[in-house]
């Protein structure tokens, strides 16, 4: 690999001023490594790649907080890193006076490897800076952990997760005091403290013992589900509705061996939906996901098991949820009675339609409604607000900027928020928690399904009249994996290449409107240039003629380029056409 390539890769993530062979001596000649690390360095010291991949720059602490495999190194998830990561939020903690320090943090883990030990661990070193901390029971799902840090009015909050990664990554989110992910300005202080951390050998935790004397770590459970409970009554709109069709309406519901039954069984009870089937080989958490390839709800294999049991029970609709609950899946039952697995854009239509069309009917649509969405979401709910009077609003992706905007509207009274989702599986009803919540979008989607139900009709015929109403929208996301040191030098070489050889036109459709929202320009075809008023992100959007786009971006949370697809046809055949024509374009240009 190039060697001005590795540096400047590696000064992204935190300068380290050691080859990887001697901050892999330094662990293999610390006395008090912890023993399974100890045993698993010793196999690695067989295989020299993996080995430079484990140690060859610190694990990537960014916006979202970190992700990696689970492993011994600078460059993966264990109890060292861990350690390092709450290291920094501690010491940014202690720049914000005592009082900061005094409101603590809430601490939440889903079903993965180590999530439990991580999340002690994590309580361990805010102790020794006598930071308290509020640590879950049990797993709990993401949403519950940002309501938490609302409801205990925390100053921050740690989720141990990977989301819907597979088997071999865990992670750690950090969110700020309203509940959302800390917004750009504070996730750039604290990843600067996290830095300063050089050596996570070294960083300092209370022992088991001296933290249970020490009265600064609390365990919370059943209040805190509680009182989600009481708040996620306010998801459901028409509650006649849900008490007429609920007991009929037949639904298959699977957390993928995650967090989603803590909450989303006692929600659906508690809602008025009698007919709901879990899935049993996966209602069981298990860290090693054993039914599926990829616990992923935007994938059409995670629903093998919920597709055959909804066979058996004639179910109308089935919902997956990936193991930290804050995504979510589903399949629609089609005319001959197979299923069809949505699109994360289609389930945002049909959330937008009946959200806005539910306010409407009753005569609660505020004059100022809002609805929110990430820049590489479908326009077809854009055009379900406008058909409303609503104002749809575009953020850069990641929840944070939609949890932003909600935080703005309520600071300056501008707009009510009506709905919140990215295409990336991701929907917010009720602003209570400020991350996407999949138990809030499981109540909705039920509803939606027994509001179509009631008509005779299924959320596929719901879906159908969206498009003949608004026009046939459709879009696809082309993930390209580029794994390794490697991968993420090739990655950010392939996006400076679109920025100096900008592409004119896209299989014939002529490039309008060309978006750089890392050197914030936006450029007409006449070459006029305006500013963008967004955080900077590196991402490039490109508007097309005939209401076509396509967008590209890196991955924020695993080693992928991601390709970003949105189109308008005068059919759902012409749709399919168009998109088709626009990977292939994208796949050749990725090819050269």
């Amino acid at each position: 690999m190039n060697a001005i390539l590795i540096k400047n890769h590696i000064s992204e993530r935190g300068v380290i001023f050691m080859s990887w062979e001697q901050v892999y001596e330094q662990w293999v000649h610390e006395e008090n490594l912890e023993e399974n690390l100890k045993k698993q360095l010793n196999d690695l010291g067989e295989d020299p790649e993996k080995l430079e991949d484990a140690f060859y720059a610190p694990l990537e602490f960014g916006t979202a907080g970190m992700r990696g495999i689970l492993g011994p190194g600078i460059n993966r998830m264990n109890i060292y890193t861990v350690r390092q990561a709450t290291e920094g939020l501690a010491r940014f903690m202690d720049t914000q006076g005592e009082e900061t320090k005094r409101r603590g943090v809430a601490i939440a883990y889903d079903s993965r490897h180590q999530s439990p030990e991580f999340a002690m661990e994590a309580a361990k070193t805010l102790a020794h800076h006598n930071i308290p901390s509020y640590v879950f029971e049990s797993l709990r799902p993401t949403p519950e952990l940002s309501f938490a840090v609302r409801h205990l009015k925390t100053f921050a909050g740690i989720m141990v997760t990977a989301s819907h990664n597979p088997a071999a990554y865990n992670g750690y989110k950090v969110y700020g005091e309203d509940g959302g992910q800390m917004p750009p300005a504070d996730a750039d202080a604290l990843t600067k403290y996290v830095r300063e951390v050089s050596n996570p050998l070294k960083v300092e935790v209370l022992s088991d013992e001296e933290a249970e004397h020490s009265g600064l770590i609390t365990i919370i459970g059943e209040e805190v589900d509680a009182a989600y409970l009481e708040e996620i009554k306010a998801v459901t709109i028409d509650h006649e509705l849900v008490e007429t069709m609920g007991k009929d309406l037949k639904l298959v519901y699977t957390p993928l061996h995650g967090t989603g039954k803590m909450l989303g069984e006692r929600a659906l009870k508690q809602a008025g939906f009698e007919q709901f089937v879990l899935v049993p080989e996966q209602a069981v958490a298990d860290p090693d996901f054993t039914t599926v390839k990829s616990p992923n709800p935007e994938e059409h294999s995670a629903f093998e098991y919920a597709i055959r049991l909804g066979e058996k029970e004639g179910a109308d609709l089935l919902i997956a949820t990936d193991p930290d609950a804050d995504r979510l899946g589903a399949a629609v039952r089609l005319p001959n009675g197979s299923y069809e697995v949505l699109t994360g854009n289609q389930i945002g239509a049909l959330f937008a339609q009946y959200i806005l069309e539910a306010h409407q009917s009753r005569g609660t649509l505020p004059e100022n409604a809002a609805v929110l969405k990430s820049i590489v979401s479908s326009e077809l709910p854009t055009a379900i607000a406008e058909h409303y009077g609503a104002t749809m609003f575009n953020v850069l992706t990641g929840f944070k900027f939609i949890a932003e905007k909600i935080q703005q509207f309520e600071e300056d009274h501008s707009h009510t928020f009506m709905f919140g989702f990215e295409e990336s599986y991701g929907y917010l009803v009720k602003p209570f928690v400020r991350d996407k919540d999949a138990i809030q979008a499981l109540l909705l989607l039920a509803e939606v399904a027994a509001y179509y139900k009631k008509q005779g009709k299924t959320l596929y015929d719901g879906l159908q009249t969206i498009f003949e109403t608004y026009g046939y929208y459709a879009e696809k996301t082309i993930s390209v994996t580029m794994s390794g040191q490697e991968g993420s030098a090739k990655i950010s070489a392939l996006m400076e290449k679109f920025r100096e050889e900008a592409p004119t036109e896209f299989a014939g459709a002529k490039v309008i409107q060309t978006e750089d929202f890392k050197e914030l320009t936006r450029t007409n075809r006449e070459g006029n240039v305006e500013k963008l008023t967004t955080p900077p992100s590196d991402v490039l959007k490109y508007t097309l003629e005939e209401n076509g786009w396509i967008a590209i971006r890196p991955s924020g949370t695993e080693p992928k380029i991601k390709f970003y697809i949105g189109v308008k046809g005068n059919s759902s055949e012409d749709a399919a056409e168009k998109v088709a024509a626009y990977e292939a374009i994208i796949q050749k240009m990725t090819e050269e």
